[in-house]
């Protein structure tokens, strides 16, 4: 499970994390969202040791992530924002690496491997270099190799991005299947409509507080249209976002007069 207690985080005297408190249980899939800037991936960087926090506790499957590090990420599975990957390996190579480092069986990893690489429709491309492949190809390499360990907890920072129709499919598949094996799943996203679907519980942060924390259905009912977009711009959007799309409307609509 992740259990994170009383998180804070600051920059220059800022809290851009205030106060942030939330667990995820065995078997759930829980959608941590929010507008750009609102912390998010600040917290996950906290959560799995990447930043160390101004204040407040993160626990891995009861392990402190700053004190006890290495028994917390011996169960996390962490796939990141940003395409941070060994461009010089093809993906067999980095998906052996990454077998290698968490210990795993060859023989078990090397099956894990083909069923992943096929998976994903990365046999073809599974000997070339990474840096040569689109940038779907390698969000479904890192996939992949967040995927590959089976870990208890799987931490997932805009994994979407870049993948096509067929491959959001399959990984929401194969989430809901790791949930029912009771996997603890946290997954930062702004597909909405795949988190709809997806996600058991939302929780939604705004300027470092968490402003919602409910399941995905409860939360929906809230809304005027019956979608989860409308509820994410009611609890996120401020006064001066408002005006200043009211004041880019009106811009639009001013007649410009053709220079004579």
């Amino acid at each position: 499970m992740i259990a994170v207690r009383n998180l804070v985080k600051e920059y220059g005297g800022k809290r851009v994390v205030d106060g942030v408190n939330f667990s995820v249980q065995p078997g759930e899939i829980t959608a941590y969202l929010g507008p750009n800037g609102a912390g998010k991936s600040t917290t996950i960087k906290m959560i799995v040791g990447l930043l160390k926090p101004t204040a407040g506790q993160v626990l891995i499957c009861d392990h402190d992530i700053a004190s006890d590090p290495l028994s917390a990420k011996k169960c996390l599975g962490y796939v990141p924002e940003n395409s941070a990957i060994y461009a010089t390996l093809t993906p067999q190579e980095y998906l052996s690496l990454v077998a290698d480092l968490h210990g795993m069986d060859l023989e078990l990893a090397s099956e894990r491997i083909d069923r992943l690489l096929q998976g994903f429709d990365l046999g073809q491309v599974a000997a070339r270099q990474i840096s040569t492949l689109s940038r779907g190809q390698r969000q479904k390499v890192l996939l992949s190799g967040g995927l590959l360990p089976d870990p208890p907890v799987l931490i997932l920072d805009e994994p979407l991005q870049g993948l096509d129709a067929n491959s959001v499919s399959m990984l929401r598949k194969m989430l809901q299947q790791m949930a029912s094996r009771g996997k603890t799943i946290l997954l930062c996203s702004h597909i909405l409509a795949v988190v709809e679907k997806l996600c058991d519980r939302v929780l939604l942060l705004h300027q470092g507080r968490l402003t919602a924390n409910e399941p995905t259905q409860q939360l929906i009912k809230k809304s005027e249209d019956g979608t989860l977009e409308s509820v994410f711009c009611e609890l996120t959007r401020t006064e001066q976002i408002e005006q200043g799309t009211r004041d880019f409307l009106q811009a639009l609509s001013r007649t410009v007069n053709p220079p004579q």
